[in-house]
């Protein structure tokens, strides 16, 4: 079967009667078999996904099927799906079934999109590299000796192997965009509020962003139209009007454009990756558009303020996995009382960098650290968003390397934590501010790994964001 890059290309196959989505999914289910090497699936709903590809074929039939219909789709273990397993890539969420389906996903279920499948990720959504699932390491198909990001790495893979047309991930610091830019696909984080959260299990709430990962602007473009939107069960969600994407991708005759001096000046970004950024704005400015270097001092403190709030929120969001409601429970053999049952269970049940991170966050929140560590990073986390906002009033995007190197060895970085988190270095801001941002593909180094470039926009802006995108790829 030919590979499709696009919904629309898939919808025109359809059209034509040279394929079926009955045909796709068996495709997509050989894709996945052929990979399992990979060890992007945790679960693939193949019975499922083929008896939803003969309904949306009689749908399409019928001229009545939803906007979705031809897409296959694989979410990531982190989104609730209604009695289907969820677990975050985590042992303490062992045989755990959702009791009710995310909103994210029963949108693009309304509207006929085949789910194929739970996606492997960082337990948690924690991690840059998808090293530190309870299930495995996923590997990058461009390499397979290399990781594909995280914390949404598998998702990425997904799409890059052809295993599906799109998936549905989560962004806390990067992690749909990181690894669309290690597995050279897109991905999209929106406005914070943009999206609900309903059925997101939560790493850091006030971070925490659902968001796709596709082959094309376009489809990334449809799937954030229909996933957005109010929602009565997310109290945190924007009620503001969600303007129809797909169908604002012209782009803007000039625009202006910043970069972070300090960024591409940095002594820890690989040269080839900066090479095809400048490769990247050169090309803008030949195409008579203003792009400027800007000053950006605050720059160093971006990881330090995401840490301290994200592990703080963490430690407070996942005091929830007990082993006393559902779940992994440590042997009774080893329980003497509820306390025990606590720590045995919690210990068990979590990773080294999940239970390191709670730990982080637990300090950071005690009464003699609090205001030396939280208050502040609250303080500069208000700083970094007034000082970005000032550089977007006089220009329309600010753009930057998504990641500081090429997708690096699994095993790599896993003893330097330091060198682990700066893989986020780029990604953090948006997350920390809460603006829209969205990697795409940016060419490929020496060894053929991908690169990806990012562009930030302002807030409920992904309209303009993903048209400038479209140009840009």
């Amino acid at each position: 079967m030919a590979k499709y890059n696009s919904l629309s290309e898939i919808q025109e196959a359809i059209s034509k009667q040279e394929t079926s989505c009955l045909e796709l999914v068996k495709y997509y289910l050989q894709r996945i078999e052929e990979n399992t090497n990979l060890n992007v699936f945790l679960e693939v709903y193949a019975d499922e996904a083929l008896k939803r590809a003969e309904e949306v074929d009689n749908k399409i039939k019928n001229k009545t099927a939803g906007r979705l219909a031809g897409m296959v789709i694989g979410v990531k273990d982190v989104l609730a799906y209604e009695n289907h397993g969820l677990q975050a890539a985590s042992k303490i969420l062992d045989t755990f079934e959702s009791q009710f389906t995310a909103t994210a996903v029963q949108r693009v279920i309304d509207e006929d999109v085949i789910i194929i499948g739970r996606q492997n990720c960082d337990e948690f959504a924690m991690g840059s590299s998808n090293e530190n699932s309870a299930f495995g390491v996923v590997r990058n198909f461009a390499d397979t000796s290399r990781v594909p990001g995280g914390s949404s790495g598998a998702s990425a893979v997904a799409v890059q192997a052809d295993m599906c047309l799109a998936s549905l991930g989560s962004d806390t610091g990067g992690s749909v965009r990181q690894p669309a830019a290690f597995c050279g696909v897109i991905g999209v984080k929106p406005t914070y509020s943009r999206v609900s959260r309903w059925g997101l299990i939560a790493y850091a709430s006030s971070f925490d962003c659902v968001g796709p990962i596709t082959r094309s602007i376009d489809d990334a473009a449809l799937l954030l139209e229909i996933i957005a939107g109010a929602d009565e069960y997310d109290t945190t969600v924007s009620t503001r009007e969600v303007p129809p994407y797909s169908q604002l991708m012209t782009p803007k005759k000039q625009y202006r454009i910043a970069y972070m001096r300090e960024a591409l000046e940095s002594e820890g970004l690989d040269e080839e990756v900066k090479q095809r950024t400048f490769e990247k704005i050169n090309w803008l400015k030949d195409q008579g558009h203003t792009v400027d270097a800007v000053d950006y001092p605050l720059l160093k403190y971006l990881l330090p303020t995401y840490y301290i709030l994200t592990t703080a929120e963490a430690s407070s969001n996942l005091s929830r996995f007990d082993g006393v409601k559902y779940g992994y429970r440590a042997g009774a053999d080893k329980i003497k009382n509820l306390e025990s049952l606590y720590k045995k269970t919690r210990a068990e049940g979590f990773g080294a960098e999940v239970r390191r991170r709670i730990i982080l966050g637990t300090f950071v929140l005690s009464a003699d650290y609090y205001d030396a560590y939280y208050t502040k990073a609250q303080r500069v986390r208000r700083l970094i968003k007034e000082s970005t906002e000032k550089i977007l009033s006089s220009y329309d995007f600010l753009i930057s390397p998504t990641t500081p190197t090429p997708p690096f060895k699994i095993g790599e970085k896993s003893e330097d934590q330091l060198q682990m988190f700066l893989a986020d270095i780029f990604t953090v801001q948006a997350n920390v501010i809460g603006n829209p941002c969205i990697s795409i593909p940016n060419g490929h180094n020496a060894e053929g790994l991908p690169i990806g470039i990012q562009v930030l926009g302002r807030n409920f802006e992904e309209s303009e964001m993903l048209a400038f995108a479209r140009f840009l790829q």
